[in-house]
Formats: C-alpha cells, structure tokens, sequence
C-alpha cells in the first residue's frame, strides 16, 4: 500500500501492508518524522484514526491515501525566559551570525532591521526571529490546512489536481533543501572562461566558449589590432536574433600568440559586438584544443594556458553575440549566453511579471507573499537563489 504522509516540514512517501497495526505505523513515523507516538495525531480526510491495534485496512485506508501527521506539542505555548533575560539558543544563534560576513551580508539584504539587532539589540533581534518564525509556522499551516479542505472531496477533480501539485511543490522545495545543504554552489553564478591572447601585437583578454560556431571580433577590437584592411567584405551580412548587428566581413587568416604558441586563425568581425574576443569552437577544433576544467587551463597539444581568475574577467563586456544570416561561404556566429551582471541588471526590472508558481515556490518556504517578492528582488528574481538567502 502506497501512502503520502503529510506534515508540517514537508510530504514524503511510504510504502506498507494493508495489514499492519495503526500502533506499528505510529512507531514507524516516529523513526521517519521525528515525532514521539505519544504526540501523534493522524488524520485521514479530517478524520482522527484511532485504535493501535486495528488494521491500516479496517481503518479505511487505501494505496495513494494522504494521510496527515500533527505534533500536539507544536500547538503548545513555550515558555518565555524573564524580562530581559536573552535566551541562550538565540544568543548563542545571534553569535553564529555574527561571525559569519556572508550570511551578514544576506541578511541585509533581506531582513535589514533583523541584521541591524543582531548587531546592537540582542532582545530585538530575538522578538524579530521569533516574529518570522511565527509567520512561517503560519504559513504551513495555512498550508496544511488547505490541503485538509481540498482533501475532504476526493471525487472533486479540480481539489486532487491542487493536491497534486502542492505535493510536487513540496517534494520540489525540499529537493532544493537538499540542494543548498550538500551541493551549495550549485546556486552560485558561473563566470565565463577567458585567457590572455595576443593579436597582431595587441593584447587581449578573449572569452573561449565551445558553444560558439565561430570566432568573433569586434570592430572596436579589430581596429585596435590593425586588421581592419584584411576585412573581406565579400563575408559581409547581418546577425539576427534578439536584436541585430551588422557583420562587417571575415579576415582569413590572422596571428595569435597564446602563451609562447603562435596559431593562425580567423575571425568574423561584427559591428556592435560587446566583447572584444570570443573564441569559439572552429578555431578549438582547428587546432585540437582542449578546455580542461580539472587544470582550469585551455590545453594545447602539451601546452597549458590558465584561464583567468575571476577578479581579472572584463567586467565591461556583455556578450550580446546572436545567430547570423550570413551570406554563402560564410559561417554563423552563435550566440553565446549574457553576461551575469547583465541578467542581474534586467532581472529586478521584472518584479510585475514573476510568474505565479514562482512566487508560491518561495511563499512555500514559510514566508507571506510580499517577503517572497521581496526576496525575489534581492535575488534579482533567481528563486533558488532566493530560497538560499532564506535558508541561510
């Protein structure tokens, strides 16, 4: 028998026998949730299961039931230290964030007048966790409660499809729970790939990307290099894609020094391009390049160039490169993906298009729906990332 159980951290699946005792399940969900027995109650479409040693069967239970486990201590009001007093588990939390510059730095962020007493106000800054706490245990309540109604009419086609996807929802947020636990960076932005080029005795800091078909110049760049009179404007044409960009031609064939290796190499020259160099994957494969990230090196033949640490990676170049349209003979460009900062940058200006699920995914972390936008913000409207500040 399959059963969904449903509680205040979340859902989770569980298979058993249509046969096993209600005391025996009780001690299991205890191992599973956490929960004492003595504290358990369990609810099937609002109704209180009772009687240890009846059957799961004989209780009315079926394979895909949602069964609902509530903590009586929960509901109990804890007691509050003395006037004045600081309780120690926030003082000691207080400390923690302290001394963490990061998760400082978030909290700003996010909850400015809760970082603001964890700085000079350690009995404010206990009322103001204490205040979000109770706002997240209200919202999964509320939560609960609705799937509870929605529950009550199993035959309503549209209530189990809201279920359905509020389980999928949570199994989603708790994923990503798991995410930010054991694989953190995986919220982190990526920087591009770039290494020092030398071209026609100009410096250069080119962006290798694989993804690329071919390798492209920018006017302001190819004129910096003097190659402009090896431009053939027979390759001329004109890049499409979200917006567009004149393509001014093709030089055949042009020195590149990388490390103490001279390549020869060729590039399409755009007009309007924001990045001075992108090295794409004709020139990769022309030469049998190799882009090793254990090295963090651009490998050739036995010759390793070390890509650029990220504080040295022009800020300045947004890669606004698309598909081109070119004439016959000549190659396309791909469009490579925009620079972080850029999609940071147009990222808040959508606050009045998040989409609906977006905004719930967070609301689904314990907070109300202003606080999910707010986070959302301050997360340039990224929600795993907003759900990383959150759970930080």
């Amino acid at each position: 028998m399959h059963l969904t159980i449903v509680h205040d951290g979340g859902s989770f699946p569980i298979e058993v026998d249509e046969s096993m005792e209600l005391g025996n399940l009780h001690a299991l969900l205890e191992l599973e949730c956490e929960i004492p027995v003595a504290r358990q109650v369990l609810l099937l479409n609002g109704r209180r299961l009772g009687g240890a040693n009846e059957s799961l069967s004989a209780l009315g239970l079926k394979s895909n039931d949602a069964l609902y486990i509530h903590d009586l201590q929960r509901h109990q009001p804890q007691s509050q230290p003395p006037a004045g007093a600081t309780d120690p588990q926030l003082e000691a939390h207080r400390r923690q964030v302290l001394g963490n510059p990061q998760l400082m730095q978030q909290l700003a962020q996010t909850h400015p007048e809760i970082a603001e007493a964890a700085r000079s106000n350690p009995q404010e800054f206990g009322r103001l966790v204490a205040q979000l706490r109770g706002q997240q245990q209200e919202s999964a309540r509320q939560q609960q409660m609705e799937m509870e109604r929605l529950n009550a009419d199993p035959y309503n086609v549209e209530a189990q499809q809201r279920i359905e996807e509020m389980i999928r929802q949570e199994n989603i947020m708790r994923n990503m729970e798991l995410a930010l636990e054991h694989n953190p960076e995986s919220f982190a932005s990526v920087s591009m790939l770039y290494i020092d080029v030398v071209v026609n005795n100009t410096p250069i800091q080119a962006m290798v990307d694989s993804g690329a078909q071919a390798t492209v110049m920018s006017l302001s760049c190819a004129e910096r290099c003097g190659i402009m009179r090896l431009v053939d404007s027979r390759f001329a044409g004109e890049a499409r894609g979200v917006g567009r960009a004149k393509i001014l031609g093709r030089v055949h064939n042009a020195q590149m020094k990388l490390g103490d290796q001279i390549l020869m190499c060729s590039f399409t020259v755009m007009e309007g391009a924001h990045i001075n160099l992108l090295f794409g994957l004709d020139m990769l494969k022309r030469h049998q390049m190799c882009i090793d990230l254990k090295q963090n090196a651009l490998v050739i033949g036995d010759k390793c160039i070390e890509f650029l640490p990220e504080h040295l990676i022009p800020r300045s170049e947004m890669d606004a490169l698309v598909a081109a349209d070119p004439p016959a003979g000549a190659q396309a460009p791909v469009a490579a993906p925009p620079a972080a900062d850029a999609v940071q940058q147009q990222l808040p200006r959508q606050r009045a298009t998040y989409a609906e699920n977006v905004i719930e995914a967070v609301m689904a972390l314990g907070v109300d729906r202003e606080q999910a936008i707010h986070y959302l913000d301050a997360a340039g409207g990224n929600p795993d990332v907003a759900a990383g500040m959150l759970f930080s």
